[in-house]
């Protein structure tokens, strides 16, 4: 792998990081704002997705889409049924909840859950990562 890869890959992390501690600090301040909150879990997964898909060196197009992301992944690295629906709870938090004319407000459990699977993903990859 190429230093710029891993640099690259260090900066797709690190953002996913900033995304998932943004998610749980709205959380903690301003709970009403449910939509941000799931906003920013499907981005930390999606951009902890693509620098796992840089570090397995598979070259993927501009996208949202979870499903695709890991579909990708499997190309090189199977994820279980479980993560797929996991990733699925999280896929519609990536476009449409951010519109006022999509009426999405999530339950406190739903939030819980977003922020969870966003926890669970990041450190699935920082663990594939580093092994």
């Amino acid at each position: 792998m190429k230093k710029s890869d891993f640099e690259l890959i260090k900066k797709w992390m690190l953002y996913a990081l900033h995304d998932l501690d943004t998610a749980k600090i709205i959380n903690l301040h301003l709970k009403d704002y449910t939509e941000t909150i799931c906003y920013h879990c499907q981005q930390a997964v999606e951009k902890a997705l693509k620098a796992y898909l840089i570090y397995l060196e598979i070259d993927f197009k501009k996208s949202h889409s979870l499903e695709y992301l890991l579909n990708l992944i499997g190309l090189k690295d199977e994820f279980s049924d479980e993560w797929y629906e996991m990733a699925s709870k999280l896929e519609n938090y990536a476009v449409e909840i951010r519109y006022p004319d999509v009426a999405v407000f999530p339950s406190d459990e739903e939030i819980i859950n977003a922020i969870e699977i966003a926890e669970k993903f990041h450190n699935l990859i920082l663990e594939k990562i580093k092994t």
